[in-house]
């Protein structure tokens, strides 16, 4: 958990670089919001991973805080995205019983696409959050023997929202819409069914212009900045098209189910070779060849433990990161992984040619096998 927590720092710190790059009209607005969300709902079960426990029938409830930014500069990434906002969020749950499963607070980043046009009062958006949870109660064969869900007392945090904001006043929207939550630690830990919530969520948000104080501090004063940030059209894309060859390495650590409530750790290693094909600054696709290792595999002769595949997938991209997603076949033997296997996965660009990646590779079925943390490089572009 160390590892994810090292990249979320990573992940907020580049959030405050986003909004120090977008310079234009930083002298006379400085939109921010602040955000206070109320959740509840339902526990998604695929297989009823508590047995006959009736404990997740109680449902969950859970607040969400937040801080954002704003970007105006028409000449940054954002513009081509219908400016979306993004920022910082604390979260805390109150799953159905605590003694079970603990009280998980988490600290994310977060990105908000709104979709609507403009001019529209009621605006729909779809955010995604990323981050680290804590103070769960992981599964312990003495004292938690029942939680077969959560083997670590920290996980991901991944949260997408389908959401509506309604512009009641000047400053204040009305929030409402569905989102779905999900805890892992990527099977780092066993047990790791994880656990999936879904449900609704309402509340506030306060727009402010943190340059108001630098032009009028006056509490009566009728010399106001616009308090929020009234969205341009979208600007077109860039339509340019690139070829590129990447080569990526990643490393990670991962459990056998024998060892759950223990330590013991086993290495991880993949490696893929990709073709990248970007249709203009958003879209992208890509195939390629992967080479496993799992080390888990200790009945198994060390070169038994190596696996081929092949993967095909679609990149979502913006300003350096990109969201990938990916669907892949073993070439060799699975070792009991299963017919195929997905790679979510999200990746930050350094320089023109470095990247930085951190992503699950999973079992047939969504399940997770690993967490993969890796570097490459773009080998080749035209």
């Amino acid at each position: 958990m160390k590892y994810i927590l090292v990249i979320l720092l990573l992940f907020l710190f580049h959030f405050e670089v986003m909004s120090q790059e977008d310079k234009e009209n930083t002298l006379k607005n400085r939109f921010k919001f602040f955000e206070v969300k109320s959740h509840g709902g339902a526990f998604l079960k695929s297989d009823d991973p508590l047995g006959n426990s009736v404990i997740l029938e109680n449902g969950y409830g859970g607040v969400t805080i937040k801080l954002g930014w704003q970007p105006t500069n028409s000449k940054s990434w954002s513009s081509s995205y219908s400016y979306p906002s993004y920022g910082i969020g604390l979260y805390t749950g109150f799953l159905s019983d605590a003694e079970v499963f603990g009280n998980p607070n988490a600290l994310y980043g977060f990105i908000n696409f709104p979709i609507s046009h403009p001019e529209k009062k009621n605006v729909f958006s779809v955010e995604t959050s990323l981050g680290l949870t804590y103070n769960l109660n992981p599964f312990d064969s003495e004292t938690n023997p029942i939680n077969n869900a959560i083997g670590a007392r920290a996980a991901v945090y991944f949260n997408i929202d389908f959401g509506f904001a309604y512009k009641f006043t000047r400053e204040l929207d009305i929030l409402y819409g569905f989102d779905f939550t999900h805890f892992s630690n990527g099977s780092t830990y066993q047990p790791n069914k994880g656990l999936n919530l879904y449900g609704l969520n309402l509340g506030l948000r306060y727009h402010y212009n943190a340059a108001q104080f630098d032009v009028d501090k006056d509490p009566y004063t009728d010399n106001l900045l616009p308090a929020r940030f009234k969205r341009p059209l979208r600007a077109e894309r860039n339509k340019t098209r690139e070829s590129a060859i990447s080569i990526y390495t990643a490393g990670g650590f991962s459990q056998r189910r024998e060892d759950a409530g223990t330590e013991t750790l086993y290495g991880t290693f993949s490696s893929v070779l990709d073709y990248e094909y970007q249709f203009n600054e958003m879209h992208a696709i890509n195939a390629g060849v992967d080479l496993f290792f799992d080390n888990r595999l200790r009945s198994l002769d060390s070169s038994e433990r190596v696996i081929a595949g092949i993967h095909a997938g679609y990149d979502f991209n913006f300003w350096r990161f990109a969201i990938k997603f990916q669907l892949g076949t073993y070439l060799t033997d699975n070792r009991g992984k299963g017919a195929y296997f997905m790679r979510p996965a999200l990746r930050y660009q350094i320089s023109k040619i470095v990247f930085a990646q951190v992503g699950l590779k999973t079992l047939a079925g969504g399940a997770a096998d690993y967490i993969e943390y890796g570097i490459g490089i773009k080998a080749f572009k035209w």
